[in-house]
This record gives structure tokens, C-alpha cells and sequence, in this order.
């Protein structure tokens, strides 16, 4: 009796060993196919604000078109028409109209 026993907790200590196996693989998957490919199209999409300058075309996060006129540290002053002109966020804006075209 004493011996099944000892195959029963043993038996018990491989399947807790497996469960934290299999969570520990979980969470890589979730790491490498959800989490780093969002954190990666993240440093590109700052990247691609930090490289727009005076006389880009852009597209807004609300789908407005127009011309960077001016560049602060956080926003965006854009012409949508001629003497319109709107002040965004950086990071309302999405992409240059060049990109959105491709």
C-alpha cells in the first residue's frame, strides 16, 4: 500500500511540473506573437512622427488630409485648406498621405 502511495504523489509532482511548463510556453507565445509585435510597431510609428517635418502631407487619426505648417515638441499644426489650419497632437497623426498611398 505504502508503495502506491509513492507513485500516486509522484505521478502528482510530473503533472504540477507539466501545468507550469505548459503556462510558462503560453506566455511565450503571447509574448513573442502579440506583445513584441506591438511594442515593435510602436518605436516605428514614433519614429515615423519624430521624422515629419514642415511640408509633409498627413492623415489624422479622425481621416483628415492636410500639409504640416508647423511642428511643436507635441502637436502638429496642419493646413487642411488654404489658410485653415488645425493644431493635432503627435500622436493623433497616423502616417504621411506618401504611406497611405503605397
Amino acid at each position: 500500500m505504502d508503495v502506491l502511495l509513492q507513485a500516486g504523489s509522484s505521478a502528482n509532482g510530473g503533472g504540477m511540473g507539466m501545468t507550469l511548463i505548459m503556462m510558462i510556453a503560453i506566455i511565450a507565445v503571447f509574448y513573442f506573437f502579440m506583445i513584441r509585435p506591438q511594442q515593435k510597431k510602436q518605436k516605428e510609428l514614433q519614429k515615423a512622427r519624430e521624422s515629419m517635418q514642415v511640408g509633409d502631407k498627413v492623415v489624422t487619426a479622425g481621416g483628415i488630409h492636410g500639409r504640416i505648417k508647423e511642428v511643436g515638441d507635441t502637436y502638429f499644426l496642419v493646413e487642411v485648406a488654404d489658410g485653415v489650419k488645425l493644431k493635432f497632437e503627435k500622436s493623433s497623426v497616423y502616417a504621411s498621405a506618401q504611406d497611405v498611398n503605397k
